[in-house]
């Protein structure tokens, strides 16, 4: 299956417009974002679990990336509420379930081999930094080579200057509306910029949003052992 797989493309998407899809074991749907690949592919996606649903054990060849947006998420490392930003490193395993049901963002199979960090984060208790304007604080979360990931918190009416990404950006509005000189992206907004991408954002009302930034180039394998 190939959906936006090619990251040469930008994307831009109202996930909250999307259908729900079923995954092979029940209670579990996904709206896909994008993927290469079938049941074991290269995916990014917003994953729903019902109350009380699970997955067996399962290896993540290309590791596993999740931000809880809704509810619990748990597996045998812990109980991760909504807010938890989540790493699965490439060859990591677990058994994940939800007792009362929550919703993720998941991307699969797209961890550098060599970046071997676990982490669990509960941004509802991080530090906030000051950004590189006025207006804009971040909460940095990850970065390994060229890819970082964090959340930015925009207050109303900040506006960040023309600027270019090299090595492409995604991001999920969690509140509020995010904007640049393409359109504007309420909250549940998904977009992919891709390498060599410009932009001019901004946001009048304020937002907060999951970026992610330099992990596009296509320097890993499309799809590995799941």
């Amino acid at each position: 299956m190939e959906l936006h797989a090619d990251r040469t493309q930008r994307v831009a998407l109202d996930t909250n417009a999307l259908a729900w899809t079923p995954s092979p074991l029940p209670g579990v749907e996904r709206r896909m974002l994008d993927r290469l690949g079938g049941e074991v592919a290269r995916a990014t996606s917003i994953v729903r679990y019902a109350p009380g649903s699970r997955f067996d054990r399962h290896t993540h060849g290309g590791g596993e990336e999740i931000l809880v947006l809704e509810g619990t998420f748990s597996d045998e490392q812990g109980d991760h509420p909504a807010g938890t930003y989540l790493r699965n490193p490439a060859g990591s395993s677990h058994a994940p379930f939800s007792r009362e049901g929550c919703t993720i963002l998941v991307k699969l199979h797209q961890m550098h081999p060599a970046d071997p960090q676990r982490l669990a984060i509960d941004t509802t208790q991080g530090t906030w930094v000051p950004g590189l304007v006025s207006g804009l604080t971040v909460m940095p979360l990850h970065a390994f080579g060229s890819e970082h990931v964090a959340l930015v918190r925009w207050a109303p009416g900040t506006v960040f200057p023309p600027h270019g990404h090299p090595g492409g950006e995604e991001i999920l509005v969690l509140e509020g509306v995010f904007q640049d000189d393409q359109g504007s992206y309420p909250a549940g907004s998904w977009l992919r910029n891709p390498p060599g991408s410009a932009h001019r954002p901004w946001s009048e009302a304020g937002c907060t949003i999951w970026v992610k930034t330099g992990h596009l180039p296509d320097t890993l394998p499309a799809v590995l052992i799941c």
